[in-house]
């Protein structure tokens, strides 16, 4: 089973539209991030997590041939807006790419995106809505759990799989009843914007204080800003912590 991280950048990524990179090195490939976007990876089935605006490059860069199903952590635009990418699929398989999302997201991706759920002139719809329930099992091996966190105003869902690894890209609250399910796992994926506090993502210090509180064996940071250059960042984390980058590619 495999979790590769497919973007591991903010809503701009690194660098920006503008060529910005920040306190970053252009020098370190690791420092081009795309958007925040995720693939499980078993034997017998590809899960996509999010459709990045990135997603097309995304793909091609990680050879990803399918995509089976697709489950959305929330509706923000660097979350949803490559989801015209998953046409290739349909028209690959033959039958629409199966959708999972929590209300909110589902009706914002109908409202912004119906021309892909509803028959359009000549084109037919490619996608469909599945229920989102909280445990689904995705073919023979991947089992993923929905968790609710706290992400500024709303609320956004993290991804528990296998009771082995857990996916939190936008967050900066895990509520206290649900700790016991992100604790001891082999590996959290989970958001860290940057250095300083923001309203709706968590920063160093608090990715210290969950470290300490969950006790994961490894914990990697994603959906990393522009004022967090690799290196930088790698030479003062704890040993099991570590900074993603795009194309990172976990074992569990």
């Amino acid at each position: 089973m495999k979790f590769i991280i497919l973007g591991c950048g903010s809503s701009m990524g690194v660098p920006r539209a503008d060529g910005f990179f920040g306190k970053c090195s252009f020098k370190n490939p690791k420092n081009f991030r795309s958007r925040s976007s995720a693939l499980i990876k078993s034997k017998d089935m590809n899960v996509l997590i999010d459709t990045s605006p990135d997603l097309r490059y995304q793909l091609i860069k990680n050879k990803i041939k399918n995509i089976h199903n697709v489950i959305y952590t929330h509706n923000h635009a660097d979350q949803t807006h490559g989801i015209n990418d998953l046409r290739v699929f349909f028209l690959k398989n033959k039958k629409k790419v199966p959708i999972y999302a929590d209300h909110i997201t589902k009706k914002y991706l109908s409202n912004s995106f119906s021309y892909c759920f509803k028959k359009y002139k000549d084109y037919p719809a490619i996608l469909k809505f599945m229920s989102m329930k909280k445990k689904i099992n995705f073919g023979r091996f991947i089992k993923v759990e929905s968790v609710k966190v706290k992400h500024g105003s709303i609320q956004s869902l993290s991804f528990v799989i296998n009771r082995k690894l857990a996916y939190l890209p936008d967050a900066n609250e895990i509520y206290e009843k649900d700790y016991q399910k992100f604790k001891k796992l082999d590996y959290l994926v989970i958001d860290c914007l940057r250095y300083k506090k923001h309203p709706s993502h968590f920063n160093l210090e608090d990715i210290l204080r969950l470290n300490i509180l969950l006790k994961p064996k490894k914990m990697i940071l994603t959906n990393l800003h522009s004022d967090l250059d690799y290196v930088k960042l790698s030479n003062i984390l704890p040993k099991n912590i570590k900074p993603a980058y795009d194309g990172l590619s976990l074992d569990f």
